[in-house]
């Protein structure tokens, strides 16, 4: 047996930035997506922050990766843009937003790199789909849909529930379009891959930075209840839950959803400047 030596190069990935000074803030978008689902982000905190959102490996106009990547790697890869990111002025740490699938990478990369983290934020998330056989088999399933149907009807099928029921249909035809441009054969493989074998239950009470949960009060993805299994392991958390928003809070209540988020990063930005 040979050993895995994956190593995504970071030149591959496609970075969307926001902002050109201000402590970092790295966006982790989800499974069926890309960076363009933070755009309202991208403009709501480019004033104080300077934010990347990326395409992940595999997706949208990130290159693909050369082999199978697990949860690590991602983690890994994120890990590297932090780093190259980083300002002398602000230091070595980063905020990350994390979406669904993101916010699962965005906590491996907080237990594996503790050290570049000072702040996470976790949006409609879960610990992982590996908590359950079912639930990994149906992220496994995904894999096989996206084979047979293709990037544009397999976005069509799934945009919907993404979204509550009163979401504009304007808004429905962004998520869809977002997916269809996004998501492809292997990317999106192995990153259900990296869904379907994680269970993160058991680290939770490893992450020591401080942590906003959010979740929109009608996700039918990972719901409410995936979120207060988060909240109620990590030590340092606020809980949130966003009216009138389905899985995507982020893009279908961006208002409200920044508004906590800004909150959050302002705490904890101005804590660590008190203290020294």
């Amino acid at each position: 047996m040979t050993a895995r030596a994956t190593v995504y190069d970071i030149a591959g990935l496609h970075l969307e930035q926001a902002g050109t000074s201000g402590p970092l803030v790295l966006c982790l978008h989800g499974i069926g997506s890309s960076s363009a689902a933070f755009s309202p982000q991208l403009q709501a905190l480019a004033a104080d922050f300077k934010i990347v959102a990326w395409d992940a490996p595999g997706y949208a106009k990130s290159a693909d990766p050369e082999g199978q990547l697990n949860l690590d790697d991602y983690a890994d890869t994120a890990a590297a843009v932090i780093r190259a990111h980083s300002s002398p002025t602000h230091g070595s740490r980063a905020h990350v937003l994390g979406v669904s699938w993101g916010g699962v990478i965005a906590l491996r990369l907080a237990t594996r790199h503790p050290d570049l983290i000072a702040s996470l934020t976790m949006a409609d998330s879960t610990p992982g789909s590996g908590t359950t056989p079912e639930k990994a088999a149906g992220m496994r399933a995904r894999v096989a849909e996206l084979a047979k149907l293709g990037p544009r009807a397999f976005a069509e099928q799934r945009g919907p529930r993404l979204v509550s029921a009163g979401a504009p249909n304007e808004l429905l035809r962004r998520v869809v379009d977002t997916m269809a441009d996004s998501i492809r054969l292997p990317g999106y493989g192995h990153a259900a891959e990296s869904m379907a074998t994680t269970d993160l239950r058991g680290e939770l009470a490893r992450v020591t930075a401080p942590t906003l949960v959010l979740c929109g009060d009608q996700d039918r993805v990972t719901g409410p209840e995936a979120s207060q299994v988060l909240a109620g392991g990590l030590r340092k958390t606020a809980y949130v839950i966003v009216k009138d928003a389905g899985h995507l809070a982020n893009q279908e209540q961006p208002e409200h959803f920044n508004a906590w988020l800004l909150s959050h990063l302002h705490i904890v930005t101005n804590s660590r400047t008190s203290k020294g």
